[in-house]
């Protein structure tokens, strides 16, 4: 039993919770002016640990991958009663941001709770289908981890400007999305999920990363400089570097299973680096 606890720990896949997915949350304080930090900080966790982690694991319990998956070389067994658990651990997050933070929270935390459910379940699957997968992750772990975030530290009502750095944070996360696909083709088709890697194949995964990038890219950038120029030219500066060095690991990409680990390495200090540097960013604003 302790194994099989040890298993969906690691189905929670917290270290690409908290090092990958995170950026977007961390985002939102910088466009607050005096951020709320114990609530903002407590609500990371539920988001990342409770809503993040649990919908990983529910993911996991229906995809039942034997093969490399996002931040995950070779993934455990997953138990029947770890489907439960995962559901659980969603709705209690749910409850606790509805009590914490009331019902604007909740709302965007059920609406990724529901898009998280589209994207899994055989009843919908969406993650079998190239568009509509794209948007249950945009909207679930893009949008929404920055609204949450924003609303978590303080900040209220969501403007026009929040809308558009939402879009662009979708956009960077959904720019690598499709690249743990390449190696998992084989067992994707088997299942019958016609992810975006085998409708569009490697060359569309190259494509959709250098416009996707891009994009997003751009569109946090504008909303730094309106909040801080010098900050808008900083993120933009750093993001084209990147943008440049995961284009060229991206190019050269063959789709041998051999190259998961520097692709997954690349994916991580990339993401990693954004959330670095908003939290730097975050730590000369507001404490230094």
């Amino acid at each position: 039993m302790l194994r099989q606890i040890v298993n969906f720990l690691i189905h929670l896949r917290l270290h690409y919770q908290f090092l990958i997915l995170s950026g977007g949350y961390l985002l939102a304080a910088l466009f607050v002016t005096e951020p709320d930090w114990e609530t903002f900080w407590i609500q990371f966790l539920n988001v990342h640990m409770l809503l993040f982690g649990g919908a990983t694991a529910y993911n996991s319990w229906w995809d039942k991958d034997e093969g490399p998956i996002g931040g995950l070389k070779s993934p455990p067994k997953m138990q029947r009663w770890m489907w439960p658990v995962s559901m659980v651990m969603q709705y209690f997050g749910l409850l606790w941001g509805w009590w914490a933070l009331g019902w604007n929270f909740a709302l965007i935390y059920a609406l990724s709770m529901l898009f998280f459910w589209l994207y899994s379940t055989p009843i919908a699957r969406w993650k079998g289908k190239p568009v509509l997968s794209l948007v249950a992750i945009g909207v679930s772990t893009g949008t929404n981890s920055f609204f949450l975030g924003f609303l978590a530290a303080g900040g209220y009502p969501i403007t026009f400007l929040e809308d558009v750095v939402a879009i662009g944070v979708a956009l960077i996360l959904l720019s690598l999305y499709p690249v743990s696909q390449i190696f998992q083709m084989e067992e994707d088709n088997a299942r019958g999920d016609h992810t975006f890697a085998l409708q569009f194949g490697l060359k569309g995964v190259r494509w959709w990363y250098t416009c996707s990038f891009l994009a997003g890219a751009g569109l946090i950038s504008i909303g730094l400089h309106q909040q801080q120029p010098l900050t808008g030219w900083l993120f933009g500066g750093v993001s084209l570097l990147a943008y440049a060095g995961i284009g060229y690991v991206m190019w050269a990409l063959r789709g041998e299973e051999s190259a998961y680990p520097q692709v997954m390495r690349i994916k991580f200090l990339a993401s990693f680096s954004f959330v670095l540097f908003i939290g730097a960013t975050l730590l000369i604003r507001f404490f230094v």
